[in-house]
Order: structure tokens, then sequence, then C-alpha cells
């Protein structure tokens, strides 16, 4: 009896302790690299507030804006007031992703829509045609995740990054 148990301890401590770890480091490198390897640039939203830069979704989190200690939806209802505080910015007609927080409140994403809506603008401020930026919005345009997972998207963060990195800024 105790030599079975002391071969299911060391059995399942090969299986838990480092199989399993192998396994899942292995398919993470295989599909995630980037994220595997600490390169979380363009993970987290950011707070861009210059008219040159591209605007993400509104942050839900409480203290600083995209407090990722602070992550929480707002689970405002369509009637509450509060929600419609977050429309100031663009006003009802833009799409509802730059009026409203994601669920996590630190979403760097935005919809094509979304990011076309103020291509005029940032053309104008970094004095750059607007199908240049337009251009741009087309490169950095993620489809769905493994192709059927959501909907397209573009990264505000690395798109706005894109921008800087050609000498764009004004």
């Amino acid at each position: 009896m105790v030599i079975t148990a002391i071969r299911q301890l060391l059995l399942w401590t090969l299986v838990c302790g480092l199989l399993y770890p192998l396994l899942v480091t292995g398919l993470a490198q295989a599909m995630l690299s980037r994220q595997a390897n600490g390169q979380v640039k363009g993970l987290v939203g950011q707070d861009f507030s210059q008219p040159g830069y591209f605007y993400s979704r509104p942050s839900a989190t409480a203290g600083k804006p995209y407090n990722a200690a602070a992550s929480s939806g707002t689970n405002f209802g369509p009637n509450e007031p509060k929600r419609e505080e977050q429309t100031v910015r663009f006003g009802k007609d833009a799409p509802a992703d730059l009026r409203y927080a994601s669920g996590s409140g630190l979403d760097p994403h935005i919809t094509p829509e979304a990011a076309r809506y103020q291509a005029e603008r940032v053309a104008r401020e970094r004095n750059l045609s607007v199908a240049r930026v337009e251009e741009l919005i087309g490169k950095h345009t993620e489809g769905p995740s493994f192709g059927v997972l959501g909907h397209a998207r573009v990264n505000v963060v690395l798109l706005n990054a894109a921008l800087d990195n050609r000498g764009a800024s004004k």
C-alpha cells in the first residue's frame, strides 16, 4: 500500500509538475509567442487625448484610465445617466465603441468603422492625406481571432505607435 502511494505520488508529480507545464508552455509559445514572452505592448488600452492620435474606447477603470489593477465593467444599463456621460467626446452619432467602455475597461481595440470615423481628424492634425491614414488603418486591422472568433478590430495603441514611427506626429 505504501509502495502504491509512492508510485502515485511520483506519477502525479511528473504529470502535474513537469509534463503539463511543458505542454502549456509549448502551446503558448506556438500560439501566442509574443504574449508568452512578455511583449505586452498593445494588450491594454491607453488614454490618447491629443488630437493627432486615434482615441481608444473609454476606460471604465477607477482612479485613472486604463488602470489594470482596477479592471471592471461599468454595468450601466441603457437608461443610466452616467452611461450618457461617456458620449461627450464624440456625440451620439459616433460608433458605439467610441462612446462606451468595453467589459474590462482596458480594451485597446476599436472597430475599423470607429477608426475611419476618426481618420479625417488624425490626418488633419498630422498633415497627412486621409488616404494615407486609412491605409495605416487597413494595415493595422486584425481579423477575427483564429479566423472565427469576434469581429475585425484595430489596435489603437499599435496604430498610434505606427503613426509616430512614420515621423508623422505634429
